[in-house]
């Protein structure tokens, strides 16, 4: 196992014995399959005929270590998230690792471990990556990911398919994972038992598409949470999108650090929830089918789509009758994933 280094130094990024040595007793060890132990610069992946969806993200949360998760599998589920988002099967990913020199071998260990556990729990194979390791920050560790899947025939998910009346479907509580990263930060350190919401979604959208193919839309608000989601729906869509705050769902936890630190809890991260537009007549129905997937037991109904004020979003309140939900401005919750 590299001799007795236990931190990463520069010559772990530089291509040549340290480099090979990382690979074979640490990311090998840990997802190594057919494909990626070839150690091609690329990934041969036999497809069926069809559409691939296609898509690419970056990590960079503070601290990378948090409850509920930690920067490895956050890169996994937040990929294939973003793949099922469309309809499409996750079946192989790519993770690139931006390593600062001075970082744990055992930490980097632990990473890598979850990477995989992540990978196993979403049915996907990492099947290529890279490694760089720079000067500075001995604790830092950013990773890129990619991933691709197969889109089925019958899926049509897209802002243009939304139509007046259709309904809007929150997976679960929001604001989780925003919250359960900021509370480890060192300077604010909440005593908390928030966990982070992270978790992959394509089992729950394949059950939602199983018992109803027409689904209009599905997001998975991140960065920005549900305000900036619905914002950009609603902007893509040129409609209006009325929420009621009394249904969506969140944790009385999470919603007093929030009114602590003066967040707007729809506007804060999740990592394991999706938002669905569906038509009015089928809205229960796909509703009790989310309900019987973990991912989706807290599923609610929260709002509908109008065809007046649009491109805004408007939340009615027990206390003013009713406001818009503004998208965020700037980064209000920076390194959050």
């Amino acid at each position: 196992m590299m001799g007795n280094n236990k931190f990463i130094t520069k010559a772990h990024g530089g291509g040549g014995t340290a480099s090979a040595e990382l690979v074979r007793d640490y990311f090998l060890p840990a997802y190594g399959n057919s494909t990626l132990n070839q150690l091609g610069d690329q990934a041969i992946i036999d497809v069926e005929r069809g559409r691939l969806a296609f898509t690419t993200d970056s990590y960079v949360v503070d601290p990378i270590f948090f409850p509920g998760g930690n920067i490895g599998e956050l890169a996994i589920f937040g990929t294939v998230n973003d793949i099922a988002m469309s309809g499409a099967r996750p079946i192989a990913l790519s993770v690139g690792f931006i390593l600062h020199e001075g970082f744990p071998m055992e930490d980097l260990k632990r990473v890598l471990d979850s990477m995989a556990k992540a990978a196993k729990r979403a049915n996907v194979e990492i099947v290529t990556g890279d490694t760089k390791v720079v000067s500075g920050g001995a604790d830092q560790l950013y990773i890129n990911s990619s991933g691709i899947g197969i889109v089925p025939e019958y899926a049509n998910i897209a802002p243009t398919n939304i139509k007046v009346g259709d309904k809007i479907i929150l997976s679960g509580t929001i604001g989780d994972h925003g919250i359960a990263v900021l509370t480890q930060r060192k300077e604010l350190r909440f005593e908390s038992k928030i966990e982070s919401d992270t978790a992959p979604l394509y089992d729950l959208v394949k059950t939602m598409l199983s018992v109803e193919p027409n689904i209009r839309m599905m997001r998975d608000p991140t960065r920005g949470g549900v305000a900036s989601t619905l914002n950009e729906v609603a902007s893509a869509a040129n409609l209006g999108i009325v929420i009621d705050e009394k249904l969506i769902p969140i944790r009385e936890d999470v919603k007093s650090v929030c009114e602590i630190l003066g967040l707007d809890p729809l506007q804060v991260a999740n990592e394991g929830k999706l938002i669905a537009f569906v038509p009015p007549e089928l809205a229960d129905k796909i509703l009790e089918a989310m309900r019987t997937v973990p991912e989706g037991k807290g599923a609610a109904i929260i709002g509908e789509v109008t065809e007046e004020h649009p491109s805004i979003v408007e939340m009615k309140t027990g206390f003013i009758g009713s406001r818009i939900v503004e998208m965020m401005v700037g980064d209000q919750l920076p390194r959050i994933c």
